[in-house]
């Protein structure tokens, strides 16, 4: 087999494949020993059919057929490894010509969207500035706050509602008289705003047995985002009453014995946060930064086939303002993929057994998902490549990380080894070894 490489851009090459007939040959018996397999002839034993008999049987055309679609993939596979060629997406197969008759060559021509070269500059002069890890006392007093309310208890109160009050509602939403949705007895925090708009700007001021209307976008359903006339009724109003801040209370909260000692803690977890902020800052700058500092071309056809996948699973595929924002959103994905993949590339990261672990359990808490389930899914979807590349990625942007500079708003250099909370190892210990079992099954697809 032979082929020659025509460069259209950095992002798509055409791939001219010529094979012997000697190279087909094999495919072409295969294909005769199959179809005599699976027919019957008259004085003939099944699998004991002679080939002329067979195409004379079933004709050449359905024998070359199921050579050629068996013979294919692996002659463009061979033409992708000659032309060094590292493909994005399917191949686009054009100028078929199969053998009319014996000793014919077989030769097509494939197009296919491409990996694009990518030089990688010295990323040692970038600089990073992020906010200082500081920690106020109004921050310790906020994370005070949260945990009282933890421990806070709700109590009815005959008066209007206010902000932060807990009330129970029957909420109702219809569109020109029609009833698209209704619940009873939902508790609901007013000020969380994180129901129907307006909510919480009807219910301040409203009393038990009240009801008010008023207008709001819906957030979900099929009439996601159409304005309904909403009928809310207040059925009961509790307040929440904090514990009294004392040792006593710290001895509840913590396994502190006094308060100052929890607000110590309290202010140290603070300070964590913090620099684990400046952390996700600087990757983030730094990510711009590269993107910004390096050309990164991305294919064309890679782009079209995910913007239009995704405006159809949303049915909005007429929508020419949200196609802008997809495609927009999916330039600048491919982009920091494919940079990243370079950077992996370039810098030989390796995605070691545990790391692959520690990621399918941070994604199977996004997902709200038991570890072991999820990965045992993942596996059978066939995405534990998709998932070692998501960590040599992070791996990638990481390694550029430690060599850029990173100073702090007020010009101290900031050392990002810091910059990780000391009590989530313990844990994420047990969700851990319980995801170790299920990946360890698939721990030669995650080194492929």
């Amino acid at each position: 087999m032979k082929s020659a490489l025509e460069t259209l851009s950095p992002t798509r090459v055409k791939m001219t494949v010529e094979v012997p007939f000697e190279e087909l040959k094999p495919s072409l018996d295969a294909a005769i020993k199959h179809i005599g397999e699976h027919i019957q002839v008259p004085g003939f034993r099944k699998g004991k059919i002679p080939a002329r008999i067979i195409e004379q049987r079933v004709g050449r055309a359905a024998v070359l057929e199921e050579a050629v679609n068996n013979a294919l993939p692996t002659f463009y596979g061979q033409a992708l490894e000659a032309n060094e060629v590292r493909p994005l997406g399917q191949p686009e197969i054009t100028d078929l010509k199969v053998p009319a008759k014996d000793g014919e060559d077989f030769s097509f021509t494939a197009e296919v969207d491409k990996r694009p070269e990518i030089e990688l500059p010295d990323f040692s002069d970038i600089e990073l500035t992020v906010d200082e890890a500081t920690v106020s006392d109004d921050e310790v007093t906020k994370r005070l706050d949260d945990l009282r309310a933890r421990f806070g208890t709700l109590k009815g109160v005959e008066r209007a509602v206010q902000d932060g009050d807990f009330v129970s509602i029957d909420l109702a939403a219809e569109i020109d008289g029609e009833e698209i949705d209704a619940v009873k007895g939902v508790s609901y925090e007013v000020g969380s705003k994180n129901m129907l708009d307006g909510l919480d700007e009807a219910l301040v001021g409203m009393s038990a047995d009240e009801t008010k209307t008023f207008t709001a976008p819906l957030a979900g359903g099929d009439k996601e985002g159409q304005d309904a006339e909403c009928t809310v009724t207040v059925t009961a109003v509790k307040e929440r009453e904090l514990p009294e801040l004392d040792d006593e209370f710290a001895q509840l909260a913590s396994e502190f014995d006094t308060l100052d000692d929890l607000k110590a803690d309290l202010a140290q977890k603070a300070e964590i946060d913090a620099k684990f902020a400046q952390g996700v800052a600087a990757r983030d700058q730094l990510l711009d930064a590269l993107l910004e500092k390096v050309e990164v071309p991305v294919p064309e056809g890679v782009v079209e086939a995910e913007v239009h996948n995704h405006l159809e699973g949303e049915g909005r595929l007429e929508d020419d303002e949200h196609r802008a924002e997809v495609d927009e959103s999916t330039r600048k994905g491919l982009r920091t993929q494919l940079l990243l993949d370079a950077i992996a590339e370039k810098e030989e990261v390796q995605v070691q057994q545990q790391e692959l672990i520690e990621f399918l359990v941070m994604s199977s808490q996004q997902y709200g998902m038991d570890p072991n389930s999820f990965a045992q899914q993942i596996d059978k979807d066939g995405q534990i490549p998709a998932m070692v590349s998501e960590v040599a990625r992070r791996k990638a942007l990481a390694t550029v990380l430690e060599k850029v500079s990173v100073k702090d708003t007020a010009g101290n250099t900031v050392d990002l080894n810091e910059a990780v909370p000391g009590s989530e190892g313990d844990e994420d210990e047990a969700p851990v070894a319980e995801a170790t079992e299920a990946t360890e099954a698939t721990e030669e697809k995650a080194d492929a």
